[in-house]
């Protein structure tokens, strides 16, 4: 069968990465059960699958791999994009797609967890969250940097750090500094430099956004309403008349008129005139064709214009106001250039809900937010390992679309995402896709079941 001697030699570009000879077992093992048709891709019921008959000592040699065992969770990442990049195309333009998505549980102790917004419950209860940043093309995307937001109570509490593994240099850093961290990192190793596409969580964010344009990177971010603006005839007061005594003022002030005053996006929307909205039609994936009302205006950013010596530079403001509602459902600033056509803008800022789908086949078909381990490496092995999964079927999928229809061609009974669940900005009509191929991991789980080199009960000679 090529797709498993496909799959063969993508283990082994990953396993280049492990360090460890030791560890090649184990990443076999571990992606063969990610891509099972298992309700829970946890390491003792992939265990129990992969070796019904040696479940104990299998679970043992797989736990120490996610749980234990030091190799490098970026390096795999690495490897997976080297492997995944090379079959996406970007000729109709590439996105760096930044999101965070969270994993409901029980209890204090997994590392991380802590009383937060929950995206896939949509309210606020205990959950872990972690911050990413894909590469996306029109046909696909990757996640290429994974890291799980500590917040501040437990970035603080040293004792309960020490416990969960959490490394002694990190600091407490918001999702927007996370993730504006991971972009520069990959800037620094040459990546290339694609728009970034991000919501409200992080477009509100005047760092966040000030940082992806001091390295030189174009964005679509949302924001909310109440993000303040200087539309066309408004702009803070030039510095104060120097009175002759102290230092000469610089800073800019806010005056009493109107026109002196930002507004807030909402009422930017508000005021413009009938003739400034135009219908949009773009494409969400390949199965719909989509069609809202949209406008835009050039603005300068409005925050904390009294600590500042001059005006920021323009950007667009996009807004989108469907037809029959009674204000804007949605608002993006964007520092594409300015002579983008409409259409375009309003393509690129829905492409983000690409990470929505990858996210939904991330947990329901290659189990995610399955890991049951409460430390940091573990947390981020079993996170590696399942977008390792994910690279390889992302790469088939990519490379031969014809076959696309056929992955679910021998789909087992496991449960799908509960009914509540609804990814975060995805619209209600978003069609799934199918991208496990569960005929081919039966095959390779009896490639394994062949194979006679045994897993030894723990890796031995651990460096």
């Amino acid at each position: 069968m090529d797709e498993l001697q496909e799959f063969e030699r993508y283990l082994a570009h990953l396993g280049g990465g492990l360090g460890h000879a030791d560890r090649q077992a184990g990443l076999r093992g571990y992606c063969a059960g990610l891509m099972s048709p298992l309700a829970r891709k946890s390491v003792e019921p992939m265990a129990a699958h992969l070796a019904p008959q040696a479940t104990r000592s299998r679970h043992q040699s797989l736990h120490h791999f996610v749980a234990d065992s030091p190799w490098s969770d970026e390096e795999m990442l690495l490897r997976v994009a080297q492997w995944v990049v090379p079959a996406m195309d970007f000729q109709d333009g590439g996105w760096w797609i930044v999101d965070d998505t969270g994993f409901p549980k029980q209890g204090i102790h997994s590392v991380g967890v802590a009383r937060q917004y929950c995206g896939m419950l949509g309210k606020q209860d205990n959950c872990q969250v972690a911050v990413s940043v894909s590469l996306a093309c029109q046909a696909g995307s990757l996640p290429v940097a994974w890291q799980l937001y500590l917040p501040k109570e437990w970035a603080d509490d040293i004792p309960r750090r020490d416990k969960a593994g959490v490394p002694a240099t990190l600091q407490f850093a918001t999702k927007g500094q996370i993730a504006l961290a991971q972009i520069k990192h990959l800037m620094a190793q040459g990546a290339p430099r694609h728009c970034v596409l991000a919501d409200a969580g992080y477009g509100v964010e005047t760092a966040f956004r000030e940082g992806l344009s001091e390295i030189g990177l174009a964005y679509v971010v949302g924001v909310t309403g109440q993000v303040t603006v200087w539309p066309p005839g408004h702009a803070p007061l030039p510095p104060a008349p120097y009175s002759g005594r102290g230092a000469v003022p610089k800073r800019q002030r806010l005056g009493d008129a109107r026109h002196e005053r930002p507004l807030s996006a909402r009422d930017v929307a508000f005021g413009l005139e009938p003739h400034e909205w135009h219908s949009v039609e773009w494409r969400e994936g390949t199965n719909f064709t989509l069609r809202s009302r949209f406008a835009r205006v050039r603005v300068r950013a409005a925050h904390r214009e009294h600590l500042r010596t001059q005006q920021r530079p323009q950007e667009w403001l996009l807004i989108e106001w469907p037809e029959g509602h009674k204000e804007p459902m949605k608002y993006w600033l964007s520092t594409l250039p300015e002579d983008t056509e409409l259409q375009r803008m309003v393509l690129e800022a829905k492409m983000r809900w690409r990470i929505e789908r990858d996210y939904q086949d991330l947990k329901q078909d290659l189990g995610l937010g399955h890991y049951e381990g409460r430390g940091w490496r573990g947390f981020h092995h079993h996170a590696s390992l399942s977008i390792a999964a994910y690279g390889f079927l992302m790469a088939q999928q990519l490379r031969h679309p014809e076959d696309a229809g056929k992955k679910n061609a021998a789909r087992g009974e496991e449960p799908a995402l509960p009914t509540h669940y609804k990814p975060r900005g995805s619209p209600a009509h978003a069609a799934p896709r199918a991208i496990v191929h569960h005929e081919f991991a039966a095959a390779y789980r009896r490639s394994l079941a062949q194979d006679a080199a045994q897993m030894p009960m723990l890796p031995e000679n651990e460096q």
